[in-house]
């Protein structure tokens, strides 16, 4: 992994390959490179670090019409020059560029090895290439898809020959891909993004789906050569809104979004004047859902995240049965799905590998399988019965936050829905909804707090080690204050529940150690209080965020900053607004890549 853009038409090749690239930088990659077909030669470029260290490298004067080009996420081989992508054969007749990880890369690298191949790099990808090259038959269609059959893993890739200028093969399993249709002109790509600025008309590949693009047109089948028909669909997003728009970081921007985002994310689904909530994703599976004995919620990283409070949300407002699951570990420890179990996948991009894996697991023992995704086509919306989109427009920085609000107030319409069609009074869905409709009002009120949330940053950003606690719905929230913390600012941190402080991690706090606590007015603000009361016993230092009103919190805390009063099952809306301004601070104040942390990537599509 991470990105892949292709190119076949009538313009210069370069330009649209590097500005694709540039559109996937936000996907996290540690080096990038091109393969150019024309003139009888593919001739290929490629370096470790930023794509800006590539372009210096290009020759900007290449005319070609054809060629691929990818940024790469390590995980065979160390990033360097060598191991980036495009991979050659050993004759350099065929370039391939590749999402995903081939299992079983190394019995076929001894095989090509046996066979008197020599390879050049780590990866598991150049296996590819020159597997292709050894079974060539003269036509680059034929020749991938009978290379594919001998592969075992996941993968998107688009290979190009330089006997057949002009044309890519691309071909899916488990790695997202689509082409993008433009006029005499076609992209491919692993993200929408990449091909906005072209066109907006796009086919999404399917699993063991593969295509051939050249100026004649588009042709699609399965892996065992059955033609495809495949549907046209437009991306519902803008180029505008993949762009800075005048902010310094895309996190920036994507938080101070927030208000309008949830406004999104809510229109034409709630209607708190009645008590009633309207998701048309899930209506054809409406019975079986309300009838559901038992539901899983399943996600990765902040998504887990936003499935710990929709876990509460649901028990709470539903009174059904729910647990959250690790993605990553779910699939993996023969999970108990009983009749009437429901699983609900929550993830951003829609591909995240793990999570799509468990949600394939789920459907094969007989759940009721929903999505709670962002990307309109993704993998996970295809693989669901049903479910629900966010609609918060995309997200460009890594670290995930209107998605995470976004995927709480999606949980929080399913816990509604369901909880107005077993138990709750019109009364109480009114109040309820009425609340959630204000919800992005009172994030307005709390980025104007903007300034407070910096000066915390930049009074403790030299500690590292940092520890948020909340109780109840509070208690995901400290876990995602802490993930955005860690993840941007590369500031130790850890979230925990405050009454699990006590039990081992209280020998942690040290003299001047930051501590923030979600401490608003609710069920549990007592037994916060007191909990605050232990760490300032032990000279540590207590940020709160409190509900607007509560004075005794600033006799307590070295900072205190406030949220509008809501109800307590939609706090976690308004508390997570100030811990993502604080780690965005942080990570500016530090001198890090807010929108590229190290090491991480957007979309994760291996496991």
């Amino acid at each position: 992994m991470c990105g892949i853009v292709g190119y076949v038409g009538t313009k210069q090749a370069l330009p649209i390959l590097i500005e694709g690239l540039k559109r996937l930088e936000y996907r996290g990659y540690d080096s990038a490179g091109v393969a150019l077909v024309a003139d009888d030669a593919i001739r290929i470029t490629k370096s470790a670090g930023r794509i800006s260290v590539l372009e210096q490298c290009l020759d900007h004067d290449d005319n070609a019409i054809t060629g691929i080009a990818h940024t790469r996420w390590a995980t065979h081989g160390a990033p360097n020059d060598i191991n980036a992508h495009p991979h050659t054969d050993q004759s350099e007749r065929f370039a391939v560029v590749h999402n995903g990880i081939i299992e079983n890369y190394r019995a076929l690298r001894t095989y090509l090895q046996n066979q008197g191949v020599e390879f050049k790099t780590d990866t598991d990808t150049e296996v590819l290439a020159q597997l292709i090259a050894l079974v060539y038959d003269g036509n680059l269609e034929e020749t991938v898809r009978k290379a594919l059959h001998e592969v075992r893993g996941t993968y998107g890739i688009a290979v190009v020959c330089k006997d057949e200028p002009g044309v890519i093969v691309a071909a899916k399993r488990g790695s997202p891909l689509l082409v993008g249709i433009g006029e005499d002109e076609y992209i491919v790509a692993s993200d929408a993004s990449a091909i906005l600025a072209h066109t907006s008309q796009v086919v999404y590949l399917e699993d063991d789906e593969m295509v051939r693009v050249s100026q004649d047109g588009l042709r699609t089948t399965t892996l065992e050569d059955i033609p495809v028909t495949k549907r046209i669909q437009e991306i519902e997003w803008t180029l505008d809104q993949i762009e800075l728009g005048g902010h310094e970081h895309f996190m920036l921007k994507e938080i101070y979004e927030q208000d309008a985002a949830l406004q999104n994310c809510m229109r034409g689904r709630i209607d708190a004047e009645n008590g009633t909530i309207h998701l048309g994703g899930i209506a054809d599976v409406a019975r079986e859902l309300t009838r559901a004995k038992r539901i899983i919620l399943t996600g990765c990283g902040t998504a887990w995240h936003a499935g710990l409070v929709g876990e509460y949300l649901i028990e709470d407002l539903a009174r059904i049965p729910c647990e959250v699951e690790y993605a990553s570990e779910f699939r993996y420890r023969n999970p108990i799905i009983e009749d009437g179990t429901v699983v609900i996948a929550i993830s951003q991009s829609g591909e995240t590998a793990d999570t799509l894996a468990a949600l394939e697991e789920a459907k094969q023992r007989g759940a009721l399988a929903l999505g709670v995704v962002n990307v309109v086509g993704s993998s996970i919306a295809r693989t669901t019965d049903a479910g629900i989109y966010l609609h918060v427009g995309p997200e460009i920085g890594v670290a995930s936050t209107k998605a995470f609000s976004g995927q709480v107030v999606v949980l929080s319409m399913i816990a509604s829905y369901l909880g107005r069609r077993r138990h709750m009074s019109q009364p109480a869905a009114e109040q309820l909804l009425s609340a959630l409709d204000r919800i992005p009002a009172q994030i307005t009120s709390v980025l104007e707090q903007n300034d407070a949330c910096k000066k915390v940053a930049q009074d403790y950003v030299d500690r590292e080690n940092w520890l948020y606690l909340g109780r109840g719905y509070q208690y995901p929230v400290a876990l995602e204050g802490a993930l955005k913390l860690k993840e941007i600012s590369y500031i130790h941190a850890e979230g925990l529940a405050a009454a699990e402080m006590k039990h081992g991690p209280i020998a942690l706090i040290t003299d001047d150690m930051p501590v923030v606590f979600i401490a608003t007015q609710g069920s549990q603000y007592d037994k916060v209080t007191s909990n605050i009361e232990e760490v300032r016993s032990r000279g540590g230092r207590v940020i709160a965020i409190a509900t607007e009103g509560d004075r005794q919190i600033a006799e307590l805390a070295e900072a205190v900053i406030y949220v509008p009063d809501t109800l307590e099952p939609l706090q976690p809306l308004l508390t997570v607004i100030p811990l993502q301004l604080i780690a965005y601070h942080a990570a500016v104040l530090r001198g890090c890549n807010v929108d590229k942390p190290r090491n991480l990537a957007k979309s994760v599509t291996v496991e």
